[in-house]
């Protein structure tokens, strides 16, 4: 007997739809649902434990995504023909799913939850990322497992000046904006993106046209939800409370951690403080009271923590003063320094407060282009970052178990701040790298500004600098207060992380993560607009430091020349088995690429040596010299024969043609030798193809006056 099926649609409003569906696959899933656009389908499921882990008080949520390549009829690449590791861009749909549903799940459910995420087909035109969002949601609302706030996310472009939902990546080409927002039906939790300039009223619009079009893909998800009159939510057992700890911590806790928070003070003895504190309240209870009740330790600390959080919060709203002492507009001190290694291509120093990041620039041929192959997307990026998080920043000893998802999205996002940044007619291949030495709040944003200084010194010719700020909120539901340049504690205790990142005259790319409900879009105005403020001072001391790109790349940089060259001379450059190109490189010290693009070769010549690519660029001028008819040229005597000279066009070193003892001179010429010797420069004109022989001609004595014919004696 075949299931149920139960569908509900989504109309976009454009002729494009999205239907949601369940009943018939993975049914042993707590949730599950197939979401369909175009072609492309995605199955979603969702599956949570009954019973929470003795000790846990976190939720242990999965989110994972993964595109299968049979989805897009495809192979995966390389020797195992299976899917293996996430890519990136996979990785970064993980989060962006996760960083919605977290903060909307019961703040005391704490059951090991995981929600998985497949593609199943593949349509061109519609990118798969912007519907995983809505499949997990849709998976939880068709579930028992209680996620109560349902949500969507949706991808909002602006192409012509009109804002689109959900493009193509064709269409995607054409937008100056790219955002992926997420949302309930009553607030945004997300936002991040890239943009090309744009201004924050802009930027608030693209949101509210996109929360518009999530409440209809939530209304879809409720609808579905009801065709299941049979689903309840679960009952569970919520976090062990006792309020007569709570008020015996917050009453020995509460004034200390206020004083500590009003005292200005630095990261690591504010910490030391704190934890005295807390040691304190542990002090409360006698070790009789621990052995007789097995909660109390993980109360005491849990309820310590909220009180230091209540104490930290409160400081800010009454008096106006955050940890370090800073009004709520001050950026902390800057300084920064470029060219600190001397034999990278580029590198800078940007430290902000107790955040610190290295940044270093590397430049390369097409050949280091990185590869891009997924079931969704296939190319290259001729520009790309990436961010190491080691634990030392922080000053902890962990191990070290690849690069961690949060490495790759803070990576991903000081990429596309910087990235229209580089001129389009950009030769090189760019890597750049950022070693967070130091971390106290943002070290994606001091990755962003080293980044532009590492450039910069490097000599690319970045169109305008590039500067972020992460701003954060605290809000008690009536006052907030909106932080610009925000600590680590304060991203902790704090209900909202928005960097924006920009030039002076717009923004570049934006990430933010609200962890409350029904944030008001005044509060994200004023956010925007203090964030505007806060970034241009950092750009003033980015400029302070290195105003404008060095003309030209350093000595031991490569520099790389292009030429293009017709696509039949392809061929004789590279030579039999590569035996041309290869001798050239070695002989020249460069690394010569070639690429063929619309039946031309486009020839990239990448050395530190001038004289190095002088040679290869000579060399391709011989190769691809042309001579035309009519035309005068030089040449160099270079052999002598019996019936003419070899001569080398000395425009062309390499390029030869005889000069036949017929076209010397006007006058018969018995021996070649009378008329030209050995090493002799002279000028000789292009004749074009014999016909007779079929080999190319050219003639000495056609570029002098032919003498008076003798008149015959009678």
């Amino acid at each position: 007997m075949i299931p149920q099926l139960f569908v509900e649609k989504i109309d976009l409003g454009d002729g494009r739809s999205i239907t949601i569906e369940t009943g018939r696959l993975a049914k042993q899933a707590d949730g599950s649902v197939v979401v369909r656009m175009g072609d492309t389908m995605i199955l979603a499921t969702a599956v949570s434990a009954r019973t929470s882990n003795p000790g846990v008080d976190f939720l242990p949520l999965t989110v994972d995504y993964r595109e299968k390549f049979a989805a897009a009829g495809r192979f995966p690449g390389g020797f195992f023909k299976r899917e293996a590791r996430p890519s990136d861009s996979e990785i970064l749909t993980m989060r962006l799913v996760d960083r919605v549903l977290r903060p909307l799940f019961p703040d005391d459910y704490h059951a090991e939850t995981q929600v998985m995420i497949q593609l199943m087909s593949h349509d061109e035109t519609v990118m798969p990322d912007a519907l995983a969002g809505l499949a997990a949601s849709a998976a939880l609302a068709v579930s028992d497992i209680p996620f109560y706030n349902l949500i969507s996310e949706v991808r909002v472009a602006r192409i012509d000046g009109k804002l689109v939902i959900n493009p193509s990546r064709e269409e995607l080409e054409k937008s100056d904006i790219d955002m992926m927002i997420g949302a309930s039906m009553d607030s945004v939790a997300m936002v991040e993106g890239e943009m090309k300039e744009i201004s924050e009223a802009e930027m608030i619009e693209a949101i509210k046209f996109a929360h518009e079009a999530i409440k209809v893909q939530i209304e879809a998800q409720q609808r579905l939800r009801a065709q299941l009159s049979s689903q309840e939510y679960r009952t569970y057992e919520g976090e062990i409370e006792d309020e007569a700890v709570y008020a015996k911590v917050k009453a020995a806790a509460y004034d200390k951690c206020y004083a500590i928070a009003q005292e200005a003070s630095g990261k690591a003895e504010r910490g030391e403080k704190f934890a005295a504190v807390k040691e304190e309240a542990k002090a409360l209870f006698t070790e009789e009271e621990y052995a007789e009740n097995a909660d109390l330790a993980g109360l005491v600390g849990k309820y310590f923590y909220k009180t230091n959080k209540e104490a930290v919060r409160n400081v800010v709203l009454e008096l106006g003063v955050r940890l370090d002492g800073r009004k709520t507009t001050d950026i902390r001190p800057i300084w920064c320094e470029t060219d600190y290694l001397p034999r990278v291509h580029g590198s800078s120093l940007f430290t902000r407060g107790e955040t610190q990041a290295l940044a270093t620039v590397t430049l390369g041929t097409s050949r280091e282009a990185n590869q891009i192959d997924s079931p969704s997307e296939q190319g290259e990026e001729k520009f790309y970052l990436h961010y190491n998080f080691p634990p030392f920043s922080t000053g902890e000893a962990k191990p070290l178990r690849g690069t961690s998802r949060r490495e790759v999205g803070h990576g991903n996002l000081a990429q596309r701040a910087l990235k229209n940044m580089i001129p389009a007619d950009c030769p090189y291949t760019i890597r750049v790298v950022s070693e967070v030495l130091e971390s106290n709040g943002s070290s994606s944003m001091a990755t962003v500004c080293a980044g532009t200084m590492a450039l910069m010194d490097a000599g690319v010719q970045m169109t305008k600098p590039v500067s972020g700020i992460a701003m954060g909120l605290i809000t008690d539901g009536e006052k907030f207060a909106v932080l610009s340049d925000i600590l680590g504690d304060e991203d902790h205790l704090g209900d909202m992380d928005f960097k924006v990142t920009g030039t002076a005259d717009g923004i570049t790319a934006c990430q933010m993560d609200i962890k409350i409900d029904g944030l008001r879009y005044d509060i994200m105005e004023q956010a925007l607009a203090q964030a505007r403020d806060g970034r241009l001072h950092i750009l003033g001391k980015l400029t302070e430091t290195i105003a404008t790109p060095r003309a030209d790349v350093k000595a031991h940089a490569p520099k790389i020349i292009t030429r293009t060259i017709p696509g039949n001379f392809i061929g004789a450059l590279i030579g039999p088995g590569g035996k041309v190109i290869q001798e050239l490189q070695k002989a020249t010290g460069t690394t010569i690429v070639i690429n063929e693009v619309d039946e031309q070769g486009v020839v990239e010549i990448l050395g530190t040596d001038p004289e190095g690519i002088k040679t290869v660029l000579a060399k391709i001028d011989a190769l691809t010299f042309k001579p035309q008819m009519g035309e005068a040229y030089e040449v160099k005597v270079i052999k002598m024969l019996d019936f003419g000279a070899v001569v080398e066009y000395t425009a062309a070193p390499g390029n030869e043609v005889l000069l036949h003892v017929s076209e010397l001179a006007w006058e018969r010429t018995e021996n070649v030798a009378d008329v030209v010797k050995m090493g002799d420069v002279f000028q000789v004109k292009y004749l074009g193809i014999d016909p007779k022989t079929k080999k190319e001609k050219v003639s000495k004595k056609a570029l002098v006056p032919r003498p008076p014919r003798e008149e015959k004696k009678e």
